[in-house]
Formats: C-alpha cells, sequence, structure tokens
C-alpha cells in the first residue's frame, strides 16, 4: 500500500486528524476510515471473501490507518537482527493502535459512518529465508531463528516465552517460504503470481519444477491462514 507515492500527501492529513477523532470531529473520522471503507467497497465489487492487504515495514500514519481496517495481522520476518527488532517496535505499537482506536469508536459522531473494529488480532509470522537451505540452515541464521519465538510471543502477544526454539513446532509459525527470487521478474513481466508462471512466460528448465514448489507452499500457508481465522479451507484448497 506504501508504494503509491500520491499517498504521501494523504498521509499527512491521517496524521493530523488521527486526534480529531477524540473530538469527536466528523471528517476525522471519515478521513482515518478512508481505507477500510475503499477496501469494503472494492470487496462488494468483486464478491471478494477475502482482502490481502500488503505494507511496508513502517510504523507510519498510513499503515496505522490501514492495520485499523484489517481483522488479522501476519507478520513476514527475516532471520536477522532487524526483523527481531521490528518486532519489538512491532508489538507494543499493535497494541497501542488497537486501545487508541477502541477509545476513539464511541466518539464517532456520524450514525450513519460505518467505521472498522479495528481488531487487528496477530495470527502468525512468516519466516523468509532468502537463500539460507530450510533443511540445513548455516549457524548464523539458526541463531536469530531460534530467538524468533520467544520474541514473538513477549512482544506481540505480550504472553511469556515460548519455551520453544524450534519454529518447525511453533504455532505461531505459519510458514517458512523458500527464496524465489529467480520467478520474480517473471511474475512482474507477466502481471501473475509467481505460482501461476507458464512456460510461455519464461518459467522452463528448473523454472518449472520451482513454480511448481512454490504454488504447494503457497497453497499450505493459504490453509493455515484459513485455520488461523477460522475459515473454512475447501474453497481454497486450488
Amino acid at each position: 500500500m506504501n508504494g503509491d507515492l500520491q499517498l504521501s500527501s494523504f498521509e499527512d492529513d491521517l496524521s493530523a486528524e488521527w486526534p480529531g477523532c477524540l473530538d469527536r470531529k466528523e471528517r476525522a473520522f471519515r478521513v482515518i476510515s478512508a481505507f477500510w471503507r475503499l477496501l469494503q467497497k472494492a470487496a462488494a465489487q468483486q464478491q471478494s471473501d477475502v482482502i490481502l492487504i500488503d505494507l511496508g515495514p513502517n510504523l507510519g500514519a498510513i499503515n496505522r490507518s490501514a492495520l485499523i481496517a484489517a481483522d488479522y495481522v501476519v507478520v513476514p520476518l527475516s532471520p536477522d537482527l532487524f526483523s527481531l527488532q521490528g518486532l519489538k517496535n512491532l508489538g507494543p505499537t499493535l497494541q497501542r493502535w488497537r486501545e487508541e482506536w477502541q477509545e476513539r469508536i464511541d466518539k464517532n459522531p456520524a450514525p450513519d459512518l460505518r467505521i472498522p473494529n479495528g481488531q487487528m488480532q496477530p495470527i502468525g509470522y512468516i519466516i523468509l529465508q532468502h537463500a539460507v537451505r530450510l533443511d540445513r540452515p548455516v549457524k548464523a541464521f539458526q541463531r536469530w531463528i531460534e530467538r524468533i519465538p520467544d520474541t514473538y510471543h513477549q512482544e506481540v502477544l505480550r504472553e511469556a516465552d515460548s519455551h520453544d526454539t524450534d519454529v518447525r513446532t511453533d504455532p505461531n509459525c505459519l510458514a517458512l517460504l523458500k527464496n524465489y527470487q529467480s520467478l520474480m521478474p517473471m511474475a512482474q513481466e507477466a502481471h501473475k503470481p509467481i505460482f501461476r508462471l507458464k512456460p510461455a512466460d519464461g518459467a522452463i528448465g528448473s523454472h518449472t519444477a520451482a513454480v511448481q514448489n512454490v504454488y504447494w507452499d503457497f497453497k499450505e500457508l493459504v490453509q493455515r491462514i484459513a485455520q488461523q481465522i477460522h475459515m473454512g479451507t475447501e474453497k481454497y484448497g486450488d
């Protein structure tokens, strides 16, 4: 969502109107809930059951308004120091935004103005493995990976340590995704997801096997997410 440079001017409004909600200003609620209302309108037009919001790695006013529009939050992570520090920043901020929005909801002065409930429930994390082999990760990356479960539990879920350093058995770990960077240029040129690439798009030779692998990886991820949000997985099987 942060990729459109035209949103930069709107970010000032989002920042300025956030305190206005506490003063029961209708315009403030309309500005802050603008993303949510646009998403709801688009979903109704497309008859969509699920809305996916892809956000940049920052905690600015745009992401705050986008997260308020979200019922659930999935956190992508890399096995490095920056991701762990990001979790330490995200956890308290997510909790604060949720509490602040709940405080504002009852101050909406317009009965006909629908606004999001700001649930923002964390349902897990995904580890993006870059070029690290999942079966034999190098020790440096493994040390960072082992710190993720405890950090996620403490900072995001606000719970005690998980006492489980194996992400493969941590129920909050939704997926360990391999590096499919070689498919990205083809997907961008074909305007397709990487798991829908065909030989006509350039996915030949070893790329054909990579496309098949990523398809099954993403299928399993979708099913895990559907289970976490208590949504039936039957219609998302293919």
